[in-house]
């Protein structure tokens, strides 16, 4: 399995922070944003990695990140995305590097308290279709929703005005080769984007998309509501703590909802 960071975007929610440097290179306490979804990658035993970038500072990642020495990798991988076509866009570009070969995918401004090796597993296992990921949140409007019954998924809304549930599409995302035609059939959404929601519904309408609710904290960090949520929640637990490899065990747990 091969590992995807989605590091692009204007962070426009994030000016005038934003208007020297790309969003993912701001400070989450004491390291890098983009550190926290290389290490979730590399802790879930994922070392082949593609960096997606864009914007006026992508040099900035190769600067700081190099081959990726300091998470202990051989090799880091980037692609720039030009332009702002959306999450599903950017993950297009990984088409070539993915080589049909499953992929881990991870927005580049997602944080987590633990790890998501148990979901890796139970993908690997799945052999087929895509994984989701949620967290019960209590702003679900800000987010994809996943309306489920028992292990179903049923669908998913994006920034629903009046959510169907409380469970966030949280940003990382696991797909068989598949995903790379389903996002071809994509028409743009009111936003001008290719929806990454969209890509998942593919799957639900296929019934190959599972779930798991991740076991932890959780928080993006595109806002800065929870760019300070993301800072305290990091500097409460601690970054070493954070990004040290973790026991499989303390993995993303599978839950039924009812």
């Amino acid at each position: 399995m091969k590992g995807v960071v989605l590091a692009g975007g204007t962070g426009s929610r994030l000016n005038p922070l934003t208007r020297v440097t790309n969003k993912h290179l701001l400070p989450i306490y004491d390291k890098p944003m983009v550190y926290y979804p290389i290490q979730t990658l590399v802790n879930a035993g994922i070392h082949e990695i593609l960096l997606v970038t864009g914007g006026k500072n992508a040099g900035e990642f190769l600067r700081l990140l190099g081959n990726g020495r300091d998470f202990g990798l051989k090799h880091l991988n980037y692609t720039y995305q030009e332009g702002e076509g959306g999450i599903a866009e950017a993950l297009g570009l990984a088409e070539y590097f993915a080589a049909n070969e499953p992929i881990c995918v991870v927005l580049g401004d997602n944080i987590i308290e633990n790890n998501i090796c148990r979901a890796v597993e139970n993908f690997r296992r799945q052999k087929e279709g895509a994984k989701i990921l949620l967290k019960e949140v209590t702003d679900a409007q800000r987010f994809g929703v996943a309306e489920v019954r028992g292990d179903r998924v049923l669908g998913i809304e994006e920034k629903p005005g009046n959510p169907k549930s409380n469970y966030a599409v949280i940003g990382i995302y696991l797909y068989d080769a598949t995903v790379f035609e389903k996002i071809r059939r994509l028409k743009p959404s009111g936003r001008g984007e290719l929806e990454i929601t969209d890509v998942n519904n593919f799957f639900i309408e296929e019934g190959t998309l599972s779930y798991e609710v991740l076991d932890g904290w959780w928080t993006d960090a595109g806002t800065f509501e929870s760019l300070l949520r993301a800072n305290n929640l990091v500097a409460e637990t601690g970054s070493n703590k954070i990004l040290a490899t973790r026991d499989s065990h303390t993995a993303s747990q599978p839950e039924v909802l009812r």
